[in-house]
């Protein structure tokens, strides 16, 4: 595929209202085609950037050249099967389904099907985080000792949301563990959580926690810990600190890191914290979008592919595990590919 392309966007809430702005601008995007359940948030978005709607996701998906799917999580597998089962290259947000069992099969299939595919995390894309692993590959840090990091909301989602999120570990930290792996170039070895409700009694209702501490063994040695939280009063704090041998660098921390040090003299922040993940990663986002573009066209590889959602999703699966049962869980015991199915005996006639 070559020139610019027809692109279907199937979703128009918040993050997909942020991917048609990027897209429409995008110089590798011909014609934009927007499709959502709610056709008039489609059309208001459409007519915001100056693109199309489309009735049904079967009419949108016929008339483009590649889908970028922004749709809730639920729908993800269904929608990716639509899409390659039509020969599109695909983008699709984070997690590919929202069970592991379902996302080992549409893993499989998408790397049967030889379609250029990219799953969306984004932080990939940011230019801090970059740095760090730059300086991981080329052995600016030394030895890697360990990592901290930092992921706590601003707000708490609306209950609403609680049920079909898949809990912290799932929905939230998913993002921690796929960005600890694009780092350090390593794997997850082992994984100890523990959780709690501290501040809104809701999460209990569904199971779910809003406070987490994590700890990891990567397969090098390695060790990483990890807080999360449902809620910081003062903004959105995404941070990962990491401490070699031969220098200590942090992502996350400057004008916006809304943190204040009790130390005598210490500035405060200069400027607001952020307020939320679309603010926080506008820039990642952007150049998120523009990669898939490239990747639709065969122009470049993708840069993260079904397999690296599949083991972020079990490494959530192992932290998920280690919080109900109390205990370290190795990733060996999280299945890594679906089991082939036992054939039933032939029942005599």
């Amino acid at each position: 595929m070559s020139g610019r392309l027809s692109i279907a966007l199937v979703g128009a809430g918040r993050i997909g209202s942020l991917h048609a702005s990027v897209l429409a601008r995008s110089a590798g995007v011909a014609e934009l085609i927007v499709v959502d359940d709610d056709q008039q948030r489609a059309r208001e978005i459409a007519d915001t950037v100056g693109a199309s709607v489309a009735g049904t996701v079967e009419s949108a998906l016929d008339r483009a050249d590649a889908a970028v799917i922004a749709a809730p999580t639920d729908v993800h597998a269904d929608l990716i099967r639509k899409s390659i089962r039509r020969g599109l290259p695909t983008f699709c947000e984070k997690p590919l389904a929202q069970d592991l069992a379902t996302t080992l099969d549409v893993a499989a299939e998408i790397e049967g099907a030889a379609v250029p595919f990219q799953l969306g995390f984004q932080r990939r894309f940011d230019a801090a985080y970059a740095e760090a692993r730059r300086l991981v590959e080329t052995g600016g840090l030394g030895t890697l000792y360990s990592i901290t990091l930092t992921a706590h909301d601003h707000e708490p989602p609306p209950e609403s949301y609680i049920p079909g999120s898949g809990g912290l570990f799932r929905d939230s930290s998913i993002h921690d563990f796929d960005i600890l792996r694009w780092m350090t170039g390593d794997e997850v070895a082992e994984v100890g959580a523990l959780g709690a409700v501290l501040g809104f009694p809701m999460f209990a209702r569904y199971d779910d926690i809003d406070t987490t501490v994590a700890t990891i063994r990567m397969t090098r040695g390695t060790l990483v810990a990890l807080t999360g939280s449902r809620h910081n009063p003062m903004s959105y704090d995404i941070r990962a600190e990491l401490f070699g041998s031969s220098d200590t660098v942090t992502v996350g921390l400057g004008p916006r890191t809304a943190i204040r040090s009790l130390e005598p003299g210490a500035s405060p922040p200069t400027e607001p914290g952020w307020p939320g993940f679309i603010e926080r990663f506008r820039d990642a986002y952007a150049a998120e979008l523009d990669a898939f573009v490239r990747v639709a066209t065969g122009e470049l590889g993708s840069p993260c592919t079904a397999h690296d959602g599949v083991e972020a999703l079990r490494i959530a699966e192992a932290a998920t595990r280690s919080l109900q049962e109390h205990r370290p869980v190795s990733l060996d015991e999280i299945p890594a590919a679906q089991e082939p199915a036992v054939p039933q005996e032939e029942v005599p006639r």
